[in-house]
């Protein structure tokens, strides 16, 4: 031990002999101050330092010269200076627009300008963040090209790029510091529910379209990669608190306060160790889903309505339940509405440390950990209330000059979770009188209400007048726990808490553990740029039965990856090739193998041409594979082959279609006095045995060609047009299993069988399988950023999307959900003054149908809407304070973005930022 101790004196005191320390300032080339927070690191190697309040910066190293610093501050030119000695360094940065400096990694996974990305691309740095007009960089997203954003509540977002979106998205790809930020459970990452604060995020990167050649599965209809602030770079105390308004105007709440809170601290010693802290709180009132639109199929439209017995209102739950009474017609139950079920007192809390050690100059270890918890309400195929979704992840990454090792996992905990709908029907189950005054057991009480409410109507009830319907629902509404009473709240808080059939409560305390590293050979190779890398994930899913068949048996699924990209630029480096390919298996099905080829031409510095081919797939997600839910009347089941080992239903069972035929043509005959064996065989041939392949990996194939440059200086043009097709989308399909087999062993169809149907002799399951169809889409974005005088800029794009269904069966392929057009056009200034800035930006897009299992994949139209987000900010340099005025949706427009969900109205703040004190 002495002598290891000794070893390490030795040794630290060699490193600090041979470190020289290479001191200098940075000032703005125009002003001559000083520029305090300007980033200094040495190309190749995870080393740097900022600059202090007073524009000087010291870097210890023991690398000796020459070597290139590089000079980086938001809103200046990049510049790269080589040192020769350990002379004072005196830097003047040249204000430009960064824009034509930024640097991109997630489109090669590798350190690139943006001009010259082999994909389409879209980047928001600090600065932007700091200048959006929305309240968080997350909703800034919405003024993104290409993207669609969905709003399920306040603190829950969907987004996607280039089309067939949805509330929970499973085909696209969220990182935060290259960890998937997505509920193991779910399938998908829940907005920023559980993201970063604005305070750590050092930039954000979308990719639309696939990037499943670098980013495996996930990442079928894109990729965001968001990266925080490292603590050696971004020092000090950062705080920032907002506070506003929502519910403007709106009748069912009134205006609702709206608060969120922000601080992070990050400190750095002897450049070598450094850690930081984030925690942030936010808190308001969810936007209510109250859209009472009559949607049953099975009124006429023109009888529907407030005044339709059958009456199934979007937002109201428990009406669901519904009977065709013979004389009568059809009649619904009494619901609730979401707002009696639903908690719309929403909250986000996050907290995170992350240490920082550099072991050398080009090795740094990194170990982080987040805790988020947090309340949002989503839209699925019910209305999910996330009632305090935990989620904890763990990060340990060894990252050096060329290449980083990564492992992290992801632990939820929802156990206060619930389904909405399945709230609302449970409850109305539990107060229904019989005829005779006493309330029924829950299983009777649906067919107990409907015989009460047949009886008022037809006159059987002495004290109700017949052929009434508001009377005879009254009559079997007696008893009713009224939304509120301590009867409601007692039954409501009781089926919360009650997981699976038997309640409304959602439980899962899944988890994910991945591991993935990269490793770039270029140097070593000189002739090629060259990447390679790998991942394995282990999926471990825990829902006591609930979801999964895992009481005893615990359900896991493991799938890896491996990776390699190589490049090489030709003709002078006017023309650079890049090959990438990728092999993913995951442990249920057959491996896939996706390429991606691109080829980017510059002519000169400010005009780059791209050309892409890229394919992507996505595996069916741990529910999709191994949901083994017994709802009563069918069971749902996940389409791995070893989820239905012994149930038969897929090997043996009808097509639902040929029962219905069969049972028709079977009645038909008995009507006809046809002997009872005979109709049996006279129909039997009406059966078809299913054919339902196990599920398996959808793929995409995309072709893209776009130019990105600079036009007189003045204006940066990026226009992009791909082409798609996509085969192997995962639908739903549901068999008739018989107790007998299906066919004789001649090919015929049994007999038994035939005669198990008319005696119930039959199990439906809902099987999750493929469909053969192809489909194409296709788009066009455009963008353009023109820079005015006096830092003035205006920014427009525009993104059209095109879908065709070429052949395929409509029922087998998931909705597009997605405007034809979509406009955003920007106009905005950071520096009116020195202390003053301002940018207003305008969102359109046009009138689509949207298709959901909320509304069992019937349309419901989203009306085509303008939103307009502005804020104006003032700074206080000497207190490194800025005061920001804001709105999103400044008009006060209530607007649906999915059929369903509520409707959003504008949000109004005042924002106090304190940035990087204590430095």
């Amino acid at each position: 031990m002495k002598k290891i101790f000794t070893l390490s004196i030795i040794l630290f005191h060699s490193l600090a002999v041979f470190a020289q320390n290479f001191t200098g300032s940075i000032t703005d080339a125009e002003t001559k101050k000083p520029l305090a927070g300007a980033s200094v690191r040495i190309k190749g190697k995870n080393i740097g330092t900022v600059t202090n309040a007073e524009g000087f910066f010291s870097l210890k190293t023991s690398a000796k010269p020459p070597f290139t610093l590089i000079f980086t501050m938001i809103g200046f030119e990049r510049q790269m200076v080589e040192v020769t000695d350990n002379s004072t360094i005196a830097i003047s940065l040249k204000s430009g627009d960064e824009l034509l400096q930024q640097v991109v990694i997630s489109a090669s996974r590798i350190e690139e300008n943006i001009l010259k990305s082999p994909v389409s691309i879209e980047k928001i740095d600090a600065k932007s963040i700091q200048q959006s007009p929305s309240v968080s960089f997350y909703d800034a997203l919405v003024n993104v090209k290409s993207l669609d954003m969905v709003t399920s509540g306040l603190t829950y977002k969907q987004i996607n790029t280039r089309g067939f979106n949805s509330t929970g998205n499973s085909r696209f790809l969220q990182l935060i510091d290259g960890v998937d930020n997505q509920s193991p459970g779910l399938g998908f990452a829940v907005g920023n529910l559980f993201g970063s604060s604005d305070l750590d995020v050092e930039g954000v990167e979308l990719i639309p379209g696939a990037a499943s050649a670098l980013y495996g599965p996930v990442a079928f209809n894109g990729l965001l990669m968001t990266t925080t602030k490292n603590p050696f770079n971004y020092q000090g105390l950062s705080v920032q608190t907002k506070v506003g308004i929502n519910h403007v105007s709106d009748n069912a709440s009134g205006a609702k306060p709206f608060t969120d809170f922000s601080l992070r601290y990050a400190k750095a010693f002897n450049n070598r160790f450094a850690f930081k802290l984030n925690a942030s709180y936010l808190k308001g009132t969810d936007w209510y889903a109250n859209n009472y639109t009559d949607i049953d199929p099975n009124t006429p439209v023109a009888q529907r309505g407030a005044n339709n017995p059958g009456r199934n209102a979007l937002n109201i739950y428990g009406d669901e339940v519904a009977q065709t009474i013979q004389g009568i017609g059809r009649v619904s139950r009494t619901g609730y509405e979401e707002k009696d079920l639903a908690n719309y007192g929403v909250y986000s809390t996050k907290l995170n440390a992350a240490l920082h050690y550099k072991i050398s100059e080009s090795l740094e270890a990194i170990y982080q950990v987040n805790y988020s918890q947090g309340t949002a309400n989503y839209t699925g195929s019910s209305r999910f209330a996330l009632n305090d979704f935990k989620l904890i992840q763990n990060r340990l990454e060894l990252r050096g000059s060329n290449f980083f090792i990564r492992g992290y996992s992801t632990a939820e905990q929802s156990n206060h979770s619930y389904n909405t709908r399945s709230l609302g029907q449970l409850i109305n189950r539990t107060w229904v009188r019989d005829l005779n005054g006493n309330v029924v057991t829950p299983d009777k009480a649906d067919a107990t209400w409907f015989e009460r409410y047949t009886a008022a109507y037809t006159g059987k009830v002495g004290s109700v007048t017949g052929q009434d319907h508001s009377a005879a629902r009254a009559f079997a509404d007696q008893g009713r726990f009224i939304a509120g009473s301590s009867d409601f709240e007692q039954q409501k808080s009781k089926y919360i808490a009650t997981a699976g059939l038997g309640g409304a409560g959602v439980l899962s305390n899944s988890k994910l553990y991945h591991v993935d590293a990269q490793y770039d050979l270029s140097q070593a190779l000189k002739v090629v740029n060259l990447l390679v890398g790998g991942s394995y994930r282990v999926y471990d899913m825990e829902t006591n039965g609930t979801l999964f068949d895992d009481k005893i048996n615990k359900v896991s699924v493991k799938e890896f990856g491996v990776f390699a990209q190589a490049s090489k630029a030709i003709l002078e480096d006017k023309l650079k090739l890049t090959l990438s390919g990728r092999y993913d298996k995951n442990e249920n099905f057959n491996g896939s193998f996706t390429p991606r080829a691109s080829a980017v031409f510059s002519p000169s510095e400010n005009h780059n041409f791209r050309a892409s081919y890229q394919t992507g797939f996505r595996n069916p997600t741990v529910p999709d594979q191994f949901i083994k839910l017994n709802v009563g009347p069918i069971i749902i089941l996940g389409g791995a082959p070893a989820n239905s080992v012994g149930l038969n239903a897929y090997e043996n069972s009808f097509t639902a279609a040929s029962v219905g035929a069969f049972a028709s043509g079977f009645s038909s005959d008995l009507q006809k006095g046809v002997p009872f064996p005979t109709a049996v065989e006279n129909n039997k041939s009406k059966l078809v045995k299913s054919n339902v392949p196990y599920i398996k990996p959808e793929q995409t194939q995309s072709f893209e060609i776009g130019y990105k440059g600079l036009l007189a200086q003045k204006l940066l043009v990026d226009v992009n047009y791909y082409r798609s097709t996509f085969k192997n989308f995962l639908i739903n399909q549901v068999v008739i299993r018989p107790t007998n087999n299906v066919l004789n062993s001649d090919g015929t169809i049994n007999s038994a069988a035939a005669q198990d149907i008319l005696g119930g002799k039959t199990q439906a399951f809902q099987l999750y399988t493929n469909a053969a169809d192809k489909v194409s889409s296709q788009g066009v974005s455009l963008g353009l950023t023109y820079f005015l005088p006096e830092n003035f800029r205006v920014g427009f794009n525009s993104t059209w999307s095109d879908f065709n269904i070429l052949d395929a069966n409509p029922n087998n392929i998931p909705a597009f959900n997605t405007p034809r057009w979509k406009t955003n056009l920007t106009l905005s200034n950071s520096k009116i003054t020195e202390r003053l800035g301002f940018s207003v930006a305008w969102h359109w897009q046009e009138s689509f149908d949207w298709y959901g299992t909320f509304n069992e994949n019937r349309p419901g139209n989203i009306p085509a809407y303008s939103l307009i987000d502005a804020q104006v900010n003032y700074r206080v340099p000497s207190l490194k304070t800025t005061v920001k005025l804001g709105a999103n949706n400044l008009t006060n427009q209530y607007i649906v973005q999915a059929y369903g969900s509520p409707a959003v109205g504008g949000l109004y703040y005042v924002s106090l930022t304190f940035d990087e004190l204590f430095r």
